[in-house]
């Protein structure tokens, strides 16, 4: 826009579009517009700013935007434009935020009802406007707002909204086809437009209706060709002329679609033959355009159902092509000519030597098109020319995509129309060589099978011959340097093999090179194990055979060195190699048979060669095997430790309510607060040994039914200690364990695991030909022009020995969650205080200083903070008198009060088995959990000796480091 525009722009914006177009660098550029943006952001923020400003200001900023720079500071300034009655500032609007904004972008929902309203404006500029949005800004999940409004403008009178709407369908179709899948007749209809430009839009969503499926519109063809025809006439206007081309996009569009429509179908094209005909005959190939539509042409001609009179027009076209000084014409024709070869193979002869010209062009994207109509044109006559101009080409290029590209295509061409073994060998060997790693593994392996399986033919002395001539080739090569590692494993496979197959050579020769090359690639593991591997089967094939076996020095040494690796997999192989070298003929027949490795394995799965040997070990009294099913559902309560490492897998989700508590049975023994109790008497260890084994039935009897009381103490307070209540919505991996009062504090939480050129001269006379150009196009051009394919043998599996591949051993780690992990529980209100046995409420503040926390001090700081904070996983303390308590209900009740598969988070099992495990700082005995069969004392006695401990008075006045030695005996 300059000064002359009309638009009355600034001069400051006259200044700002001359310096960044006179700017030397994109430094200044850069420090141009960041100068510009600070002024923007400064006078956009401005009260009252007119209407004119504020759109020079949004000119500005979309210069701001193009270049790269952030101008989100003023997107809300144009959408609040679009709202403009003005029209030219309402068109500016809708211009900034199509290119501002995207279809997810947040401010979107502010500017629908805007499109709303002018989609219903009687201006057809406004409707323009916002049709234009509606195309960029409008997403899949706002489509319904609009699609009516988008539908009724379908039959405006203005052919632009028309048009526009006609557009907008189709975008909606590329975001969301279900949205207008019932509007395709829409589209059928304005095909029949008076307008031009409405019925060359619709070609576009018809075209991609007629891409996913051209059965429901073959009855269209008939009005494609109709069209085309009247196009190619020049029945439209002269506006739609370019370049005195009528119409030619629409001739390419309509072009496209009958290629489509007429793929396979014969009554379909024969209604195309006509127009297209017309088309190529009066073409025009002094322009561009005409060129491109002439190449479209013969792009419809190659799908529909082939014509030889259509085949021959477009012949003569791509002869001009081909003739051309222009590399772009010259790259159509090779184009072309690959398509039309399918259809008719001599007409690449008549071509051939300005193929062959192409071949040798500079130009390397023309060179490589040449390569790929080459490939289609390959046959047995022709494809040691071909393939051996692809390998110098692959020699000279140092891209590795297009190198793999075409080691690709020579391995392909190669298998299926090699003249014979030896040249097969000698091409692959050259592939390989050259082209190095970045030959697919895949082939490495279909090259083995091959050798090992021949080309599909009967003929054992064709076999013979094949691996002979591998073997020749591959001991020439084995002595050059720097060979790739997948080529070294071919080599080491086949040395393995067939190296001693046909006599010529002795196995200390062969063993000798394979050793040498093993030492040279030491760094190579996958190379040492080839190797290794095929000393083992040359080793074995000689004792097979009867002949004395002889192991060379270095072949010794590097056994012994591998057998120290610290591959395990070299280990092993090096293992494996002693021990065939000293098993019998027989059995190394039987392990490693000669040119078996084509030979299919079968796996006994059910190891059915093991039955006699089980049943001899049952009747000599060997226990029968368990099976794993079997194995999850047995609880081990022989010791507590075992049955604390099942659990993790018992343990699961359960959906069934908890059970209502029973109310406690009444306890004869007198109540005494705790809160007043501090004297301790000496406990008896006998005493202390019965009454946890007491505990432990608990657990013990947790299989014999579950309708009984649940010990629970998910919201209990607690007892001792400060005031407070268990969390059950905590766990841990870990069991923190603390000596508190003489008894060993348990803190158990339920352990979670979680489980990418030269030119062709069209005016050279025939004498002026290089021989050598025709000697080179006899040999692509000439011979029989049937395309005989060899039976590829890809279909077969690969047989290869599985001992040839190296295992890779892959050690999968398991992560295990963090300790102190929070689990997602809801809170429970508190239940009923399963541990009150009738004390008094306390209301008062526990007291300053905490008599059984100054025993506590005898503990070290580390332990002490665990008393008091363990991260919230259970309560800190464990209640002996609940464990009691909850004794006495389970014996009464004959039920256990313990379920392994329950949520709740203190495990009693685990505890007791961790407080048996655990010392105390005291060097308290550990305590042996009895076996089920053995009784603990009465747990009436226990409570009443329990109480009676707690009235008698030893009170402690002083921390005295042997209080717990005198207390416990």
């Amino acid at each position: 826009m300059g000064s002359q525009g009309g638009f009355g722009q600034s001069k400051e914006f006259l200044d700002l579009i001359k310096s960044i177009g006179e700017a030397r660098s994109k430094a200044e550029e850069d420090r141009i517009v960041i100068r510009e943006i600070e002024t923007l952001k400064r006078r956009i923020s401005e009260p009252d700013i007119p209407k004119r400003k504020m759109k020079e200001y949004i000119i500005r900023l979309l210069y701001v935007e193009m270049l790269g720079h952030d101008a989100s500071f003023g997107y809300i300034h144009a959408v609040k434009m679009t709202h403009d009655d003005n029209l030219l500032s309402k068109r500016t609007g809708y211009l900034a935020v199509t290119l501002f904004l995207n279809d997810d972008h947040d401010l979107i929902i502010l500017i629908v009802n805007t499109i709303q309203k002018d989609l219903k404006s009687d201006n057809y500029l406004v409707v323009c406007a916002a049709l234009n949005a509606v195309c960029r800004l409008i997403n899949e999940e706002t489509i319904p707002a609009v699609l009516p409004l988008i539908v009724e403008l379908l039959s405006h009178g203005k052919e632009a909204v028309r048009k526009k709407a006609v557009m907008a369908l189709h975008s909606f179709y590329r975001k969301s086809p279900s949205s207008v899948s019932h509007l395709v007749s829409n589209f059928r209809k304005r095909l029949c437009d008076n307008d031009p430009g409405v019925m060359g839009a619709t070609l576009c969503p018809l075209f991609d209706l007629i891409n996913d499926d051209p059965n429901p519109y073959k009855d269209l063809v008939v009005s494609f060709v109709s069209i085309l025809k009247q196009v190619a006439e020049h029945r439209l206007p002269k506006s739609y002329d370019y370049h005195q081309m009528p119409a030619p996009f629409v001739q390419i569009k309509l072009l496209k679609i009958l290629a489509l429509l007429g793929s396979g179908d014969k009554p379909s094209s024969e209604h195309m033959y006509t127009v297209i005909g017309d088309i190529i005959r009066k073409g025009d190939s002094s322009s561009n355009i005409g060129n491109a539509i002439l190449y479209e042409s013969i792009r419809t001609v190659s799908s529909i159902h082939s014509n030889a009179k259509l085949l021959e027009a477009a012949a003569d076209v791509i002869a001009k092509f081909l003739k051309s000084d222009s590399h772009n014409l010259k790259y159509m024709g090779i184009d072309a000519l690959g398509r039309l070869i399918k259809l008719s193979p001599l007409i690449a002869e008549q071509h051939q030597l300005a193929v062959i010209d192409c071949l040798e062009d500079p130009d390397d994207t023309l060179k490589r098109k040449t390569f790929e109509l080459l490939y289609k044109m390959t046959k047995s006559s022709n494809v040691e020319v071909i393939v051996d101009r692809m390998i110098e080409y692959m020699i000279s290029i140092s891209d590795d995509h297009y190198k793999t590209y075409i080691a690709s295509r020579c391995v392909e061409l190669a298998e299926q129309f090699a003249p014979s073994n030896h040249w097969f060998i000698q091409t692959m060997n050259k592939v390989f060589e050259h082209a190095g790693d970045l030959v697919n593994i895949k082939v490495a392996h279909n090259l083995m099978r091959l050798i090992a399986e021949g080309f599909g033919e009967d003929d054992d002395a064709a076999y013979s011959q094949l691996r002979s001539s591998a073997v020749e080739s591959y001991l020439r090569i084995i002595g050059e340097p720097k060979l790739p590692s997948v080529f070294l494993q071919v080599i080491c496979w086949v040395l393995g093999e067939y190296g001693t197959a046909d006599g010529k050579h002795s196995a200390s020769y062969i063993t000798g090179k394979l050793c040498d090359m093993a030492e040279a690639y030491s760094n190579d593991e996958i190379v040492k194990a080839y190797a290794i591997t095929a000393l083992t089967k040359i080793y074995a094939f000689e004792i097979a055979a009867g002949r004395k076996v002889d192991m060379l020095s270095e072949c010794q040494s590097l056994v012994e060195e591998l057998l120290a690796s610290h591959s395990t997999d070299l280990q092993q192989r090096a293992y494996e190699l002693q021990a065939v070298i000293g098993l019998d003929a027989r059995a190394v027949e039987a392990i490693l048979p000669h040119d078996a490795s084509c030979e299919d394995i079968e796996v006994d799965k059910n190891l059915s060669f093991l039955n006699g040997y089980i049943q001899q070990s049952i009747e000599s009294g060997a226990m029968p095997y368990i099976s794993e099913n079997e194995r999850s559902g047995m609880v081990n309560t022989s010791n507590f430790r075992s049955h604390d490492q099942q659990e993790s897998g018992q343990h699961g989700l359960r959906f069934e309510a908890y059970e209502v508590p029973k109310a406690p049975v009444p306890s004869k023994v007198t109540p005494v607060s705790l809160s007043s109790t501090t004297d301790l008497v000496p406990v008896p260890e006998s005493l202390y040994a019965r009454e946890t084994q007491q505990i432990s039935s608990v657990g013990l009897a947790s299989d014999t039914g579950s309708s009984e009381l649940k010990l629970r103490l998910d919201g209990v307070q607690k007892k001792w200690g400060k005031p407070t209540y268990s969390s059950p919505a905590s766990s841990s991996n870990s069991t923190s364990q603390n000596p508190v009062n003489g008894v060993t504090k348990v803190d158990v939480a339920t352990t979670i695991n979680s489980k990418a050129r030269d030119s062709y001269d069209s005016r050279k006379q025939q004498n002026e030909i290089d021989p050598e150009k025709q000697k080179l196009a006899a040999s692509l051009f000439g011979g029989s022009t049937k395309t005989e394919r060899r039976t590829s043998t890809s279909s077969k599996g690969p047989k290869a020995s599985a001992a040839d591949r190296p295992q890779d051993s892959k050690a999968a780690s398991v992560p295990n969650k963090a300790s102190g992990e929070k689990t997602n529980q809801v809170q429970q209100p508190p239940p009923q205080d399963l541990l009150d046995l009738g004390e008094p409420t306390v209301t008062a503040a526990p007291p300053a200083v905490d008599p059984f926390m100054q025993l506590e001090g005898l503990l070290d700081s580390s332990n002490s903070s665990a008393v008091s904070n363990s991260g919230g996983a259970v309560a800190n303390a464990p209640d002996i008198m609940g464990l009691y308590r909850g004794t006495t209900s389970s014996e009464q009740s004959g039920g256990g009060g313990y379920n392994p598969a329950s949520g709740d988070n203190l495990n009693l099992l685990s505890e007791l088995s961790n407080a048996a495990a655990v010392r105390g700082t005291t060097g308290a005995t550990i305590v042996s959990p009895l076996s089920p069969s053995v009784k603990g004392a009465n747990a009436k006695d226990s409570l009443e000796k329990d109480a009676k401990v707690r009235q008698m008075g030893v009170t402690p006045t002083s921390q005295n480091p042997n209080l717990f030695r005198d207390l416990l005996g």
